[in-house]
């Protein structure tokens, strides 16, 4: 700690002394000086250092304080008040590498700086190898595309459920960002299913509104496009495999009946809900999926009274297919009479359809029983 002492000494001048050069100079030695003894100093003599180095960032340019934060921000025990110093500057050359890599810097301070920084700030913390749930609700409410985009494609952010619900939302009208929500193993199915469901729609006018003569064929190629999608999705979801297992045996052995499906619903349960009703109306799983994430509630109400379900069961798979936000009153009320408007018989017949139209479809999969 010699070499550090002599360095001390030389402070008070060197903060006396008006040239930026000379305080630059000296911060530079003492930073060689504390990551040349990286991880043997005390944390009295951490908060030495640190108390030195905050006296001179202040004081120098700030390609100096920029060079200063790149070398600090790899450091496991830089001195964590220099650390935040260097986060809240508001050049983001500065504040960059330690937003982005210091593990000095903890979520609580990261979330204020989300906050209240610039969209610089927030993309470099976008990229941190770990990112709480506190600090991505900020991103994906405060965030541009590209911070958005790039908190989506990083495999060590969490998100809570409002997150990741502002997430989708966000995914809806933007094709590259949809891509990158579409490849995390955290979302949950039927986030999954709806943002593919209502962005296909957005891609599909874009497509029709630039060649209406091949509005058709646009179309065809949308819907194949969502069946691998999802049976991608399927087949990479544990929760989906267990439940096509269980519900699949009740349903070989005659037990899959609308009690079930109504506690499944009740517990928002949304993969033993979809192969139950799959399974209960001879319908695909995609087409089911579907039917239980899009806006609109008609088709499923269709389904329901095919299958003759009562309307607390309706009920229950229309709070499901509304998510979070629960179904509006007048849009229940309208969902109420509609259901008891609409004849059995004609359900039926609009489900032989809608299995004549999927039939009709690129390898539609079905789940039988056994």
């Amino acid at each position: 700690m010699g070499a550090q002492g002599h360095l001390i000494g030389e402070l008070q001048d060197v903060m006396e002394n008006r040239d930026p050069s000379g305080r630059a100079d000296v911060l530079r030695r003492v930073t060689d000086l504390f990551i040349d003894g990286s991880g043997r100093f005390t944390d009295d003599q951490i908060e030495l250092f640190g108390d030195v180095m905050s006296r001179l960032v202040g004081t120098i340019g700030r390609a100096a304080r920029a060079e200063f934060g790149s070398r600090l921000a790899l450091v496991s025990d830089a001195p964590a008040d220099v650390i935040r110093m260097l986060a809240f500057d508001d050049a983001i050359e500065v504040a960059a590498p330690v937003l982005a890599f210091s593990g000095r810097l903890e979520d609580a301070a990261l979330a204020e700086n989300a906050r209240t920084k610039s969209q610089g700030h927030l993309r470099a913390i976008s990229g941190r190898s770990r990112l709480a749930e506190a600090v991505t609700d900020i991103l994906v409410k405060r965030g541009n595309h590209q911070v958005v985009a790039g908190a989506a494609a990083n495999p060590g952010a969490r998100f809570s459920t409002s997150g990741m619900s502002i997430l989708v939302k966000r995914a809806q009208d933007n094709g590259d960002l949809a891509l990158c929500v579409w490849a995390r193993p955290d979302i949950p199915r039927q986030d999954l299913v709806r943002l593919f469901v209502q962005a296909s729609e957005i891609v599909k006018t874009r497509l029709e509104v630039a060649d209406r003569q091949q509005a058709a064929l646009v179309r065809a190629a949308v819907a194949e496009a969502s069946d691998a999608i999802q049976t991608t999705a399927r087949a990479g979801s544990s929760r989906h495999a267990q439940a096509l297992a269980m519900v699949r045996t009740l349903h070989s052995l005659g037990q899959l009946d609308e009690a079930r499906l109504l506690m499944y619903a009740h517990e928002r349960d949304f993969d033993k809900t979809a192969v139950a009703l799959s399974l209960m109306c001879d319908l695909p799983i995609g087409l089911v999926e579907r039917v239980l994430v899009q806006s609109e509630p008609e088709q499923l109400i269709v389904l329901a009274k095919a299958i003759e379900l009562s309307w607390d069961t309706a009920k229950a798979l229309l709070a499901l297919q509304a998510g979070r936000g629960g179904v509006a009153s007048d849009r229940l009320n309208q969902s109420l009479a509609g259901f008891f408007r609409l004849q059995p018989k004609t359900a039926r017949t609009a489900l032989q359809l809608y299995r004549q139209r999927e039939q009709a479809s690129p390898s539609p999969l079905h789940y039988r029983a056994g």
